[in-house]
């Protein structure tokens, strides 16, 4: 494994989940505050567009550094998401912030390209371990995000003519930082896609019936399949999960936030130290069944935790869930990459970040579905402790029903595809 390259893109993808976490706890005070008057409606639709389009451009975006290769893709992604969030940060109007987010959206699969980039410098066998990278840098941009974005909201900026009101100044900071990673990424990360590679002859011929045929492969439909049931249900469950620790706990953002910050240290201990080594001693297959099966139950076991069992044990179904996701979300993207030929990494890993971008569209319309037509029901100053209404609890037994269809498909994929475990292991 190509050690210097990865760690450019662990610090690019680190930095630019900064910017991204950033947003999540600033964004919707900014778009329904005293300068926008945005509805609650405008506010959703305001997120969906950001993965809208990043569910349209992923492929696209991948495609392309196939065929131009993977440094001016990541590079072109960053400044589109520098520009993103300058406009949001200096927007005047409603339509402003929905072309900063558009904009963003368009450029945003940079995630994709760098699973790639991390294809390209990784040999089969150590490919899950690459792909961990990704997910320690999810863990730790989450982490520190979102209390970035909290502390910088506090400080007002008058220099010169200028005047930023707090609210605007982390949408600017993220905007310098994704700069800045641009700036990084441009004059350290070397070119993985020479004009020989694979996948830039591929591309340059125009051979999307080969990225056609590759999706239409048993092996990646299951793995897609499997992928798209795991960010429903993570999504479900991030959605819903501070909500559920306010009425049923009693909890405030400070503390769910630390809870949230609890299982993303685990996450990245699991896929950014550990994963490699337990590759090779179960198999990606493998871990995915286990980290399905442990899901499943976490979720299952969220709603019987209660004050009554205390503290402990929602650490434990954080800690559950934490190591279920660790395990799993690597190990698939690793047998999508394992399941393209070298020439189609960048198409198939913008396919498989576009089906992520529409579970993530699916998740939050089943929770919003159930879990707020629970809180619409008990009212909304309501303290939830014994709980009785169904429907709340449902939420999560929802997504540990898809996690338990993720995991028989697991189960069934492994049995049938066990005589491929060689094709996989060479990557073909």
């Amino acid at each position: 494994m190509r050690r210097y390259p990865l760690l450019v893109i662990f610090v690019t993808i680190f930095i630019d989940l900064i910017g991204f976490g950033i947003v999540i706890p600033v964004l919707p005070y900014y778009v329904e505050g005293t300068r926008f008057h945005a509805s609650a409606r405008a506010v959703g639709l305001l997120f969906a567009s950001y993965s809208i389009m990043q569910l349209i451009f992923s492929p696209i975006l991948g495609r392309m550094s196939d065929r131009y290769g993977r440094r001016p893709i990541l590079f072109f992604s960053l400044l589109g998401t520098s520009l993103g969030f300058f406009i949001l940060g200096f927007a005047k109007t409603l339509w402003m912030l929905f072309a900063g987010r558009i904009i963003d959206g368009m450029t945003g699969g940079n995630i994709s390209t760098a699973q790639a980039y991390i294809a390209d410098v990784t040999p089969p066998e150590e490919r899950a371990k690459g792909m961990g990278l990704v997910g320690a840098a999810f863990g730790l941009g989450f982490i520190f995000g979102p209390a970035i974005g909290g502390i910088l909201s506090k400080w007002d900026i008058n220099w010169g003519g200028l005047h930023l009101p707090g609210i605007s100044v982390p949408l600017v900071f993220a905007g310098l930082l994704a700069l800045a990673n641009a700036t990084l990424l441009y004059f350290v990360l070397p070119e993985t896609v020479d004009k020989d590679h694979p996948a830039r002859v591929s591309a340059a011929q125009g051979r999307w019936s080969q990225l056609m045929k590759a999706l239409k492969q048993s092996k990646l439909a299951f793995v897609l399949v499997i992928y798209f049931l795991f960010v429903t249900a993570f999504s479900i469950m991030t959605t819903s999960f501070a909500l559920f620790t306010m009425y049923r706990f009693g909890y405030d953002a400070h503390d769910t936030g630390w809870l949230f910050a609890y299982v993303g240290v685990i996450g990245a201990i699991i896929q950014g130290g550990l994963i490699g080594r337990l590759v090779k001693i179960f198999s990606e297959p493998t871990l995915v069944i286990m980290g399905a099966l442990l899901f499943t139950l976490s979720l299952f076991a969220i709603p019987l935790t209660s004050p009554h069992t205390g503290l402990f044990a929602l650490l434990a179904v954080g800690a559950a869930f934490a190591i279920g996701n660790g395990l799993a979300t690597p190990s698939l993207t690793s047998l999508a990459s394992k399941s393209a030929s070298r020439g189609e990494q960048g198409g198939v890993l913008g396919v498989t970040q576009s089906v992520a971008s529409l579970a993530r569209t699916v998740g939050p319309l089943i929770s919003s579905a159930l879990i707020y037509s629970a809180v619409a029901t008990y009212g909304a100053d309501q303290k939830i402790h014994n709980m009785s209404d169904r429907s709340l609890e449902a939420t999560f037994w929802t997504a540990a029903a898809i996690m338990l269809a993720a995991f028989l498909m697991a189960i069934y994929f492994t049995r049938r595809h066990a005589s491929d475990s060689d094709s996989l292991e060479s990557g073909v």
